[in-house]
């Protein structure tokens, strides 16, 4: 239907074009002056190739105006009143300018102006009529010329746009799976280090951290598996990972060898499904973090819950506490950012702190 539809048109225009030429240039030639060529069959014909010729001028354009020009120049030469048939000449001329290269127009252009000028010089009314003549090939060149330098200005925003679209999903979805598998895989490491440790040992602990790692890797599992029904088919299967799974979230971290302490203010309020996730998402990657890089397996976790907004507080007594796959800190804070709130992460005071300020009322 897309590409009918300019076909159609195409189609109509050149009708209409033909019809206008047909019935002006029979009115015209009434007033034919002294000298002038009274109508006949042949100029009929010169206008209706001129005009039909139209309806190829999107897939053909050179070919068109090469029709046109020859057309309207035979009708010319023939010593036929000047008329509606130059109509044709105009839109072959806009045409050809509007649908190929300026380079490739520009000379088709050139030589149908040259020939424009031949006539005029020749048999036409000599070096007064240049202006006017140049007029019929300038004008519809420089239209087209407009027309087509805008609907690439267009198409490249649209294409600019399209890719600034894709690269956000990717960044988002690549987001997405460096939280869940990056934390479930620090934590299964954590917990096989204790076993190794241990196993000579005291096999009875080992055998709780390989339990610990089972559990871990089964939640990490079916998370990631959300995560990506929800890349394959836009919506999630299954409960959302959100703030009201934070003490499951702290227990995981806890069986991993992180003393976490949790204090949760206020009373939980309806969130957002955006800001309920991004909420967990901080809580996830600065816990994280603290598995990773924290030299001091310690962490204080504070979630603060208002009427028009949560805060989420993390600290740790290491300032070494950074992520390094430079999709850590800075994709928490492009989360946060994204939901009109604040973020600050960084090393004070001998402690390592991660604060964020999730709107609520902002949302829709």
């Amino acid at each position: 239907m897309g590409s009918l539809r300019p076909r159609v048109g195409d189609v109509g225009l050149a009708v209409l074009v033909t019809a206008v030429g047909v019935i002006g240039t029979v009115a015209a030639s009434r007033w034919s002056g002294h000298g002038m060529r009274g109508l006949d069959g042949l100029g009929i014909a010169f206008v209706l190739v001129a005009g039909l010729a139209l309806a190829w001028r999107r897939r053909l354009p050179l070919v068109v105006l090469g029709i046109a020009a020859a057309a309207v120049t035979g009708y010319l030469i023939s010593g036929y009143r000047y008329g509606p048939i130059l109509l044709a000449l105009l839109v072959a001329v806009y045409s050809a300018a509007r649908h190929r290269p300026p380079r490739t127009a520009g000379i088709a252009a050139g030589v149908v102006l040259a020939l424009m000028w031949a006539h005029t010089l020749i048999t036409g009314p000599g070096w007064t009529g240049l202006v006017p003549a140049a007029a019929w090939v300038l004008v519809p060149f420089a239209a087209g010329l407009v027309a087509r330098t805008q609907s690439e200005a267009v198409a490249r925003h649209r294409a600019e746009a399209l890719r600034q679209r894709v690269d956000d999903e990717r960044l988002r979805i690549a987001q997405e799976v460096h939280d869940v598998v990056g934390h479930g895989l620090a934590a299964i490491k954590m917990q096989a280090d204790v076993a190794l440790h241990v196993l000579p040992k005291k096999p009875e602990q080992a055998e709780i951290a390989l339990d610990a790692i089972s559990r871990t890797s089964s939640d990490a599992l079916d998370e990631l598996r959300a995560t990506l029904a929800m890349v394959r088919t836009g919506t999630g299967r299954g409960p959302e990972p959100g703030l009201e799974r934070v003490h499951d979230l702290v227990h995981r971290t806890r069986e991993a060898g992180v003393d976490v302490a949790l204090r949760v203010r206020g009373e939980r309020p309806d969130l957002p499904k955006a800001v309920d996730l991004t909420g967990y998402r901080i809580l996830q990657e600065s816990l994280t973090n603290v598995l990773r890089h924290s030299r001091e397996q310690r962490a204080e976790v504070t979630v603060d819950y208002a009427p028009e907004e949560v805060r989420i507080e993390v600290t740790n007594p290491s300032p070494a506490t950074t992520g390094g796959d430079g999709l850590g800190i800075p994709g928490m804070r492009r989360r946060v950012e994204a939901l009109g709130g604040e973020f600050d992460a960084g090393a004070s005071g001998g402690r390592f702190r991660v604060r964020a300020r999730l709107p609520i009322g902002e949302q829709p």
